[in-house]
């Protein structure tokens, strides 16, 4: 069990303890003068029913992921269901007494208490349901943009200064990105990377982001069994242009990530849709821009599922790398 659904069912035993101790001092309170054991039982069940189908309900949503609004409307529904079953147990079958004024102080009693677990009841949900979904929202922001590392391979040993659009949304680099001069840098043909900041040498250039803004929809994309992972990467990473050192390194990071779920549903961002989040530039000793020869961004997305599904499958286009060339590789978990 992962994280994200630990934490919902945290969320969901916290409420259900709290909702109980509730119950017990509110009931024992509207229950002194005239209701019975009986009355007492039936707002009970209805209470622990409705509890745990809420607690379920989030669970589940969390765990599914099939979005916020089934969370409300099944919750309201097994609320109302709950209701109507007291109604059941404490009214119609109570009123059969032949006292009319005790049926009528019943029948008030009852009606007052169904409301009020009534209204709690859909409070609860909606503060499990708001728990589960920030919780959820907040794991997802945390990784949206994850461990994207920049390669640089130029035709000849170069300084230059390497800099991200959106700096604010840096959320952890190394080596350490200034945000006005970026990374200060000397390149070598075959990838190796000099920080001139601290002067360590290095390989590639990391960093992660926060609140992407890439379409997440997966209207197009991959269904991967998790146990093909390790094969479908290799084939697409190679198609799109990674050599070995880099495809490697790419599936030794997402691969447990991927090969943990029953099935994922991937999706591939490249260069275009990359530099429109978060642009990267290249600049020489003298302020000007250097042009790669290929440029190649790559960000997966990737969406766990428990049983596969049908997807329009994503065109890739077959990239080659020649001179000046800059790699980049990512990820990013989809949220819809």
């Amino acid at each position: 069990m992962n994280q994200k659904n630990t934490g919902a069912i945290a969320f969901g035993i916290a409420f259900l303890i709290v909702g109980l101790i509730t119950f017990v001092s509110n009931d024992s309170l509207l229950s002194k003068k005239e209701a019975s054991n009986k009355d007492i039982k039936a707002q009970s069940v209805f209470l622990i029913v409705n509890f745990f189908m809420n607690v379920m309900t989030n669970i589940a949503i969390v765990i599914f992921e099939h979005g916020s609004m089934l969370v409300i409307v099944s919750s309201v529904l097994i609320c109302m269901a709950c209701v109507l079953f007291v109604l059941y147990m404490n009214i119609f079958k109570r009123l059969k007494n032949d006292n009319e004024k005790q049926n009528e102080l019943l029948e008030k009693t009852v009606i007052y208490k169904t409301f009020y677990y009534f209204l709690y009841g859909i409070t609860l949900t909606v503060i499990i349901a708001f728990s589960s979904i920030v919780f959820f929202y907040n794991e997802s922001s945390y990784c949206a943009v994850a461990k994207p590392i920049i390669y640089i391979y130029p035709e000849e040993e170069i300084e230059l200064s390497v800099t991200l659009g959106n700096p604010d949304d840096i959320t952890c680099s190394y080596p350490n990105y200034f945000e006005n001069n970026g990374w200060l840098i000397k390149a070598f043909p075959n990838g190796d990377l000099v920080d001139l900041n601290s002067g360590r040498k290095i390989y590639s250039l990391y960093w992660e982001g926060k609140d992407s803004t890439f379409d997440t929809t997966f209207e197009k994309g991959f269904c991967v069994r998790g146990s093909d992972t390790a094969t479908f990467l290799e084939e697409k990473l190679e198609q799109l242009g990674l050599n070995y050192k880099e495809a490697e390194e790419f599936i030794i990071y997402w691969l447990p990530k991927l090969e943990a779920n029953q099935y994922n549903l991937i999706r591939f961002a490249l260069t275009d849709e990359c530099e429109q989040y978060m642009p990267l530039e290249l600049k020489d000793t003298n302020g000007e821009t250097i042009k790669p020869d290929s440029l190649i961004r790559i960000l997966m997305m990737f969406k766990p599922l428990d049983y596969p599904i049908d997807v329009e499958e994503q065109e890739l286009p077959t990239q080659s790398r020649e001179g000046f060339t800059v790699i980049e590789w990512g990820g990013t978990m989809g949220l819809h």
